[in-house]
């Protein structure tokens, strides 16, 4: 049997290595990784959809669709602002506007179960809303709960 002298060893193990990385590649990309989590999700509600907040005595609404927000309600006038991306905190999001003629609207949800008081429907957030010098309490869900559903 002969010996390979010591100054070939070195080689045929990069020769070994060159084959191994070879015929790894040869068995396909790996997979492909998953699609990344909504990162604003609030009470399993994604924030990065359109979501809509009610509230009664008295009656009002606000609709946030990720550029503008929408503030009214039946005795109320119609204000539009633009909204700002949301701060999240915990179980809560602030989501903050400021109309050009210089009004403010504040909404902050909060990741706590919410009733409206006057029917049997339950929704996933708190909504706390202030416009000007006024608090309203109320709950919000996304936008597409409060759509009916064909049948």
């Amino acid at each position: 049997m002969r010996l390979l002298p010591a100054a070939v060893l070195p080689a045929l193990s990069l020769v070994a290595l060159a084959l191994a990385a070879c015929s790894r590649q040869s068995e396909g990309p790996p997979p492909p990784a998953p699609p990344p989590e909504p990162s604003h999700i609030l009470g399993g509600v994604d924030l990065d959809k359109p979501i809509r907040a009610v509230g009664n005595e008295p009656f009002w609404y606000v609709t946030l669709d990720g550029t503008h927000m929408v503030y009214g309600g039946p005795d109320r006038p119609e204000r539009s602002v633009t909204q700002s991306p949301v701060v999240m905190r915990g179980t809560t999001a602030t989501f903050t506007g400021q109309a050009a003629q210089g009004g403010a609207l504040e909404v902050t949800l909060v990741a706590t179960e919410c009733s409206d008081g006057m029917s049997d429907r339950t929704y996933p957030l708190v909504a706390r809303v202030k416009v000007g010098d006024e608090t309203l309490i109320g709950c919000a869900a996304a936008t597409s709960t409060f759509t009916p559903q064909p049948e």
